[in-house]
């Protein structure tokens, strides 16, 4: 893993083709997953995302910058979402087209959202 400073200051983890950066906002935590997710760093990056979920905080996970998903994709949803049970916190995801494409019927029963400014907004209210 590497880290490196994205435009808005805030830092980023590289992990082996994968760039994920956390960052506070509205009340809720964001984590934007771009590039690929694959076999190599699947695990990796499910621990890390994790590690985001807090009690008391909305989550959102943006996989929308995501350009390959495999071989498992549902093992970061699935991680994600027990995170977030265990933590007592409502989740959102923004899949993109990659990750909507590759989950195929799954998506019908995950909290799929627009944008991460749709979660937002649908969590204020």
């Amino acid at each position: 893993m590497t880290s490196f400073t994205s435009r808005y200051g805030n830092p980023a983890a590289d992990y082996q083709g994968a760039h994920i950066r956390g960052h506070s906002r509205h009340g809720a935590t964001v984590v934007t997953v771009s590039g690929r997710i694959d076999a190599r760093n699947l695990g990796p990056i499910s621990d890390y995302v994790a590690r985001f979920v807090l009690s008391d905080t909305l989550f959102v996970l943006d996989l929308s910058g995501v350009t390959a998903f495999t071989p498992k994709p549902a093992d970061l949803l699935d991680a994600v979402d027990e995170r977030c049970e265990a933590a007592g916190v409502s989740w959102a995801l923004v899949p993109g087209e990659v990750v909507t494409r590759r989950l195929g019927r799954r998506i019908e029963t995950l909290p799929v959202i627009d944008s991460v400014a749709e979660a937002e907004h649908q969590f204020d209210d």
